[in-house]
């Protein structure tokens, strides 16, 4: 699991001030049933992986969990800890252990997935790079963790998607939360959406030699595969950071605290600074580089203080483009998200494309909950379910 997303528990924490008090203790295995609706016939691969007691591990369907061992330079091919999936219209129920940290059920169609082992650790399927074995498998993956907070579990498209699912978790009251359903013909209609939009965008879809478009890419991804502009923000962020010059903009980071306040303006060497409401100056950014904002790093960095809370708001606002135009951050009316030319679209047009709207199209998606993950502190169960396509 990417670091950002590993980090979503402490950033939330931080940023609405709560912590999650289950009224009685979270099961010490959580059934998690995957649910085959796909309407495909290809066989289906299962794998979890996560972090337990700070060990990098797998856990089977009975939720043992066992670390990773061995390794070698260059990486050596991992044990095959695969878990056999349900066939269409079926289900299968894994158990996950109680404290599996950035968690990963990963879920291929047809081919099992190829993991490696270094001395250092796993090296997961990446299939942005063209020699990555897994390059034209049909996979994907949602991401979890569970403690005794609850359970965290989210469908995520911020490095790529491939394979619709959704997701659910029961509460002990039977209270039932869902996310990331496509809607009717949904998948097509994203791939469509990116090979319509011109540019760079369409080639993001990666179709393997047999005709079936496997995923489309992050642009972040993109940049990196040298498929997509590096530059395509640049007039964008150029314009935004230069309205700041003349105009305060107003970040209010913090949904429990709507009165600590953080006032940006761009100096004349086109760096913006912020400061608190007692004029002490707390952050300061240069201009991002589109790599930065669509990764939502680099000068966007965002650790778990208030620079990061500010570098978390402006990336979701230059991904939904707002910065620039609305002048208080973030802003939470998804009416006024993706409107200009310049814009995150492959974000725009996958949250156009689920049912409630909400995704994980970039890594701070979450500013304003627009996330496609579910909670609850006290879980009894929790559901993946393989959509159709």
């Amino acid at each position: 699991m990417r670091t950002r997303l590993l980090s979503w528990l402490a950033a939330t924490a931080v940023l609405l001030g709560v912590t999650a008090v289950p009224a009685q203790a979270a099961p010490s295995l959580l059934p998690l049933t995957v649910t085959n609706n796909s309407g495909r016939a290809d066989q289906v691969h299962l794998y979890v992986l996560g972090v337990y007691n700070g060990r990098l591990g797998h856990v089977n369907a009975a939720g043992a969990f066992t670390p990773w061992s061995g390794g070698g330079n260059p990486p050596v091919p991992a044990p095959d800890v695969s878990i056999a999936g349900p066939g269409q219209g079926g289900s299968r129920t894994l158990n996950i252990p109680i404290n599996l940290a950035g968690g990963r059920l990963y879920m291929s169609f047809g081919e099992k997935l190829k993991f490696f082992l270094t001395p250092d650790g796993l090296v997961q399927p990446a299939p942005w790079n063209p020699s990555d074995p897994n390059r034209n498998i049909l996979f994907d993956w949602s991401e979890f963790t569970y403690n005794n907070g609850g359970l965290w579990l989210n469908s995520s498209q911020v490095d790529m998607f491939s394979v619709p699912h959704a997701v659910e978790v029961t509460a002990s009251t039977g209270q039932v939360k869902k996310t990331g359903e496509l809607v009717g013909n949904g998948r097509n209609r994203i791939f469509d959406g990116l090979r319509n939009q011109g540019g760079d965008w369409g080639r993001l879809v990666h179709t393997r030699p047999d005709g079936t478009r496997v995923r489309a890419l992050a642009p972040r991804l993109g940049i990196e595969s040298g498929i997509f502009g590096g530059t395509y923000f640049d007039s964008y962020t150029q314009s935004a950071w230069n309205t700041y010059r003349t105009t305060d903009l107003t970040v209010v980071p913090y949904e429990n605290e709507p009165g600590k306040k953080f006032i940006g303006r761009t100096d004349g060497g086109g760096v913006m600074h912020f400061t608190n409401t007692a004029g002490a100056r707390v952050a300061s950014f240069q201009q991002p580089s589109s790599r930065d904002i669509f990764g939502c790093d680099g000068r966007l960095a965002a650790p778990n203080n208030d620079i990061g809370a500010i570098a978390r708001t402006l990336c979701a606002a230059l991904h939904r483009s707002t910065l620039g135009f609305l002048h208080t951050q973030p802003t939470v009316n998804p009416a006024e998200f993706y409107t200009r030319a310049i814009t995150d679209h492959y974000s725009k047009i996958i949250h156009a494309n689920m049912v409630d709207g909400k995704a994980y199209g970039f890594a701070f998606d979450d500013v304003g909950h627009f996330e496609s993950l579910v909670h609850d502190g006290n879980p009894r169960s929790a559901r993946v379910v393989l959509t159709p396509f």
